[in-house]
C-alpha cells in the first residue's frame, strides 16, 4: 500500500453499510432499507392468519421463512440486517439477578424463569439486560425468552441471502432507538398495527420500565366516540400506574413528557384526550427526519437503527 493510499484512508470517512430493518408482526412483516447512498425504501408483506390473535410458532416460522426468501429473490438487499420479534412471540419477565459469576448468569436464569414462561426449557433461548437499581432493592434483570425453532428459521432464511444478520431484538428496543438521548425521563405510548400497546419509560437513553397492555390491539377500529367512552380513561389509568411505580418504587425524578406512537386514524384525537387526563405534556413521538410520515413502519425503522443503540437485548 502506498503512502498516498494510507493518508487518503486516514482522512476518509468509513464507508456506510446498508442497513435492513425487519419487523415481524402478527399480520405483516415490515421492512425499512437504507442503502449505501442513504436512499430509504419501505415494504410491507402480509402474513396469513388472524391479525388479532397469536399465530402458532410453527405457522409464524413458516410464514416468516417464506417471506424472507421471497424478499431476497425480489429485492437486491445487502448489508447488515436487524430483526425485531413480535411481542406475541417472545416473553419478557423480571427476576432477581442470580448471585453467580457473569459467565453463569444465562444458565442460572433458564432454570429460574422456566416456571414463569410458557416456552419449554428445551426450546428456549434467552438473554437478559439489567434493570434499574434503587437503594434497598435487590438487583433485577429483565429476561427475554424466545423459541429456539423460531430463531433458527430466521437465522437460516437470512444466512441464505447476501445479508449479515447482526441483531435479533424486540420491538421494545426498536421503539427505544427512535428516541434521542435526553436526561429527563419520558414515557412512550407505542403501538404498531394489530399489536398491543406498550408503555416504556426512558431516561438518558436507558430503558427503565416496560409494560405491555392487553386489550388495546383493536384500538385502530374504534371511533372517536368509542375512544372517549372508556378506552382513553383505561389507557390513562395504566399510564398513571406506570408513572407512580417509576417515581415512587424506583425513586426516580418525575416524568416530564408523554410521547405517543399509535398510528391510527384518530391518533391526534387520542393524544388530545390523554392530555386532558394529565398535567404532563403529551405530544406525538417524532420519527427521525428521513422517516417522517412513515409511522406504521416505526418498528422496522427502529430495527434499522438498532446498531446505534448500546443497550440492546441481542439474542
Amino acid at each position: 500500500m502506498s503512502l498516498i493510499t494510507r493518508v487518503s484512508q486516514l482522512f476518509s470517512k468509513p464507508e456506510a453499510k446498508p442497513q435492513l430493518g425487519v419487523a415481524i408482526g402478527r399480520s405483516s412483516l415490515t421492512i425499512c432499507y437504507v442503502d449505501q447512498q442513504n436512499k430509504i425504501s419501505y415494504q410491507e408483506m402480509a402474513l396469513e392468519g388472524n391479525s388479532t390473535q397469536k399465530v402458532a410458532t410453527d405457522t409464524l416460522t413458516n410464514q416468516v421463512t417464506n417471506s424472507l426468501m421471497k424478499l431476497s429473490t425480489e429485492s437486491k438487499f445487502s448489508g447488515n440486517c436487524q430483526v425485531v420479534l413480535p411481542g406475541s412471540h417472545y416473553q419478557l419477565v423480571q427476576v432477581d439477578k442470580p448471585n453467580v459469576p457473569n459467565n453463569e448468569v444465562v444458565a442460572a436464569l433458564k432454570w429460574q424463569v422456566k416456571e414463569l414462561v410458557s416456552i419449554d426449557v428445551d426450546d428456549m433461548i434467552l438473554d437478559y439486560f439489567d434493570g434499574p437499581t434503587s437503594a434497598g432493592v435487590n438487583a433485577k434483570v429483565n429476561v427475554v425468552c424466545v423459541s429456539k425453532n423460531l430463531l433458527k428459521a430466521i437465522v437460516g432464511s437470512i444466512n441464505k441471502n447476501a445479508l449479515n444478520l447482526s441483531i435479533i431484538s424486540t420491538e421494545v428496543f426498536a421503539f427505544v432507538s427512535l428516541v434521542p438521548e435526553q436526561k429527563d425521563p419520558i414515557l412512550l405510548v407505542c403501538q404498531q398495527p394489530n399489536e398491543e400497546i406498550v408503555l416504556l419509560i426512558i431516561k438518558n437513553g436507558v430503558l427503565y420500565f416496560h409494560r405491555r397492555l392487553r386489550g388495546f390491539s383493536e384500538i385502530s377500529q374504534q371511533s372517536k366516540q368509542e375512544l372517549a367512552m372508556g378506552t382513553v380513561d383505561n389507557l390513562s389509568l395504566e399510564i398513571q400506574r406506570s408513572t407512580d411505580y417509576f417515581e415512587r418504587h424506583l425513586k426516580q425524578s418525575p416524568i416530564t413528557a408523554i410521547e405517543v406512537m399509535v398510528p391510527i386514524d384518530n391518533e391526534q384525537y387520542l393524544l388530545e384526550k390523554l392530555a386532558q387526563n394529565t398535567d404532563i405534556s403529551v405530544r406525538l413521538l417524532a420519527l427521525p427526519k428521513p422517516h417522517q410520515g412513515q409511522r406504521k413502519y416505526a418498528t422496522a425503522i427502529g430495527a434499522s437503527l438498532l446498531s446505534n443503540l448500546e443497550q440492546v437485548d441481542e439474542l
